[in-house]
């Protein structure tokens, strides 16, 4: 496993790969759902590249960004057992030198949820893919389903941008309780940990409501913010019933929806989601 810091290296390693490479950007603190990426990436191409990098413009002036867990040792360590050809783990100063002053904006679909939420965290999040997928060249790129919106935002990016990127969707990979695996679980107390389930009850409960017949998409969330609030230190950033694809709120349950949610636990925030065909 070949690990590089440079661009200047990474590109000349890239190029010594086979063209068919599988890409995970990951910001490292890895877990199972971010090897599920790159088994799915390993299972499907020749070469598989993760980068490692956390990336600063992506994260607001009172978010985690200091205190953002990582182990980069443990990091290597795991990837080499799932045998990555290429490991790019950049520092910041090499992804953005003194000057830089470029940015990847997409429209409409980032105002919505995590973007109204975190102001200019999808500004971070689409410049770094970007530039990412210029350095490493991958054929396809691996996604969580867990960060729902960000899978839409790079998907438009592609799209609009014509870059010569196959975006590639992976399920979100959960504990044996339903919470979801997140980097950031790692902040909950045993008490907090107990009461982040409440997410993904609140999202199996949509899943029931629409199930029974529920179409009218306030009483949706009222009953899923209902639950949410059951837990003395749950605190709601958003509930939402929404187009599956633009994003865009629902007043009934028609046509495929996402419902998604941003709920802190204590000091610290989870998002979860489900589609509902």
């Amino acid at each position: 496993m070949n690990v590089v810091r440079s661009i200047v290296e990474c590109r000349a390693a890239r190029a010594a790969l086979d063209a068919d490479l599988g890409f995970v950007p990951t910001m490292g603190y890895l877990h199972e759902g971010h090897l599920a990426l790159v088994r799915r990436a390993r299972a499907e191409s020749r070469s598989v590249a993760v980068s490692i990098f956390v990336n600063p413009i992506q994260f607001g002036p009172r978010e985690d960004f200091a205190r953002y867990p990582r182990d980069p040792a443990r990091d290597l360590a795991l990837l080499e057992k799932e045998g990555v050809d290429l490991v790019f783990m950049p520092e910041a100063a090499e992804m953005y030198p003194p000057g830089f002053d470029t940015w990847v904006e997409v429209g409409t679909i980032t105002r919505r949820l995590e973007g109204r939420a975190r102001p200019g965290h999808f500004r971070g999040v689409a410049t770094v893919v970007c530039k990412l997928f210029n350095i490493v060249q991958p054929r396809r790129a691996y996604f969580g389903e867990k960060d729902a919106q960000q899978l839409r935002v790079v998907g438009k990016m592609v799209r609009d941008l014509n870059l010569p990127v196959e975006i590639v969707p992976v399920p979100t990979v959960r504990e044996a309780d339903g919470l979801a695996l997140s980097s950031r679980n790692v902040y909950l107390s045993p008490q907090e940990r107990q009461e982040a389930l409440a997410l993904s009850a609140a999202l199996r409960l949509a899943q029931e409501l629409v199930a029974r017949g529920e179409r009218r998409a306030s009483v949706i969330r009222d009953r899923m913010r209902r639950r949410i609030r059951q837990e003395p230190d749950a605190r709601i950033d958003y509930v939402s019933v929404a187009d599956a694809e633009t994003l865009e709120e629902l007043t009934v349950v028609d046509r495929p929806a996402l419902v998604s949610l941003a709920v802190r636990i204590g000091t610290t925030r989870l998002i979860d989601n489900v589609v509902i065909e």
